[in-house]
């Protein structure tokens, strides 16, 4: 018998003061078997970094040949393309013949090895890569409760996260912006 995920609830008053975009969303969150919580979180905090209409969560580790997140159009054309980990410059690739934007969000301690490797064939690519702080996201995955109300304030390269657990704050950088 095959595991089933986990399913986690998420309320989230979003304040991303650099888009001027204030929302709240209610998000349901189902980490696949395999996934850790790492991974999880930031697959959430892509959510809220990319937080638009029609943006949603796709089958992610079930499918191969589609990302964490996207934004689909009501033809059903990809207009955001957001792999989350460190993926194969061919999928990317692929993903950017699919789709006008592509986003990765890379966030593992080995992130730097990954980046060093394919730096040069991103390049090529009109994709936009970015890598979170290990250790922030590991202090992130401390808030995470199967039901959690979050407050996230984005400025600059910080995202704040309030949860009644705790305060946590996840930075990143840029590693990579699409030349589109």
């Amino acid at each position: 018998m095959a595991l089933k995920p986990t399913i986690y609830k998420s309320r989230i008053t979003l304040s991303d003061i650099d888009r001027d975009y204030y929302d709240t969303l209610t998000l349901t969150i189902a980490q696949h078997p395999s996934e850790t919580l790492e991974r999880m979180m930031v697959r959430v905090l892509a959510y809220c970094l990319n937080a638009q209409e029609n943006l949603s969560f796709t089958k992610g580790l079930c499918a191969a040949d589609e990302p964490d997140l996207w934004v689909r159009t009501q033809d059903d054309q990809i207009t955001l393309w957001v792999d989350v980990g460190e993926p194969a410059v061919a999928r990317i690739k692929k993903a950017t013949r699919r789709s006008p934007a592509v986003k990765v969000y890379s966030f593992h301690s080995k992130a730097g090895v990954w980046w060093d490797q394919g730096r040069s064939g991103f390049k090529q690519l009109a994709v936009s890569v970015f890598q979170f702080r290990w250790e922030t996201i590991q202090a992130l995955t401390l808030l995470v409760q199967r039901t959690m109300d979050l407050s996230v304030t984005i400025s600059g390269n910080s995202a704040y996260v309030v949860a009644e657990s705790g305060i946590c704050e996840v930075s990143w950088i840029s590693l990579q912006c699409a030349q589109q």
